[in-house]
């Protein structure tokens, strides 16, 4: 009898577990899309304070610099290899291309624009400190040039820091360059911003 019940039983049997597999992988499916919202909100929490960490460094590193150091002999730091020197730098980046700020300036806005926009598809850690990094820096150096003589989207950025035989640069630049190269790492790794990882 008990065998007779077992051999019925035994076509329902794969079906019922099909069935409890197929639940178990809807609600498995559902608690992932319900737990990826607050990931993308935590990464995007990440980005802002990563930005606004930089962005209040480079600004107060250029008060101060603008305070005490502008109109004063260089801070030699490393002996004549690494000094504070305050510049005015119309240009990009560690002083090139000083005859377009206002086109660096608007490049600059736009990358603040194109960051904002991607951080609603934002999963991914690393690329949330780099692109922090990028819109930090891409701030600091765009409120020089709105708010700094000798006009609107014409000022020139404040640098400072002067290593021997290299551009004078400032921490803005420091943090564009070093979210640029993260980025580069993430692409080469094949990390998208989305946390999914793809391989050519």
């Amino acid at each position: 009898m008990a065998e007779a019940e077992r051999i019925i039983g035994t076509p329902d049997t794969p079906d019922a577990d099909r069935g409890e597999r197929e639940r178990a992988g809807t609600e498995g499916t559902a608690a992932e899309a319900e737990a990826g919202g607050p990931r993308g909100k935590r990464r995007i929490a990440v980005l802002f304070a990563v930005a606004a960490f930089a962005y209040a460094l480079d600004l107060i590193s250029k008060m101060i610099v603008v305070a005490k150091l502008e109109h004063h002999e260089p801070i030699e730091i490393i002996g004549d290899w690494l000094r504070f020197e305050a510049i005015r730098n119309a240009g990009a980046a560690f002083g090139f291309g000083e005859a377009f700020t206002v086109i660096f300036t608007v490049i600059a806005a736009a990358v603040i624009v194109v960051i904002i926009r991607l951080a609603r598809k934002l999963y991914s850690l690393p690329w949330a400190i780099a692109l922090g990094l990028l819109l930090g820096g891409a701030l600091g150096n765009l409120t020089d040039r709105i708010f700094r003589s000798p006009g609107v989207f014409e000022g020139a950025v404040v640098d400072f820091i002067a290593p021997k035989h290299f551009a004078v640069f400032n921490l803005a630049d420091s943090a564009i360059v070093c979210g640029g190269i993260l980025i580069v790492l993430l692409s080469f790794r094949g990390l998208d911003p989305d946390g999914t990882v793809h391989k050519d």
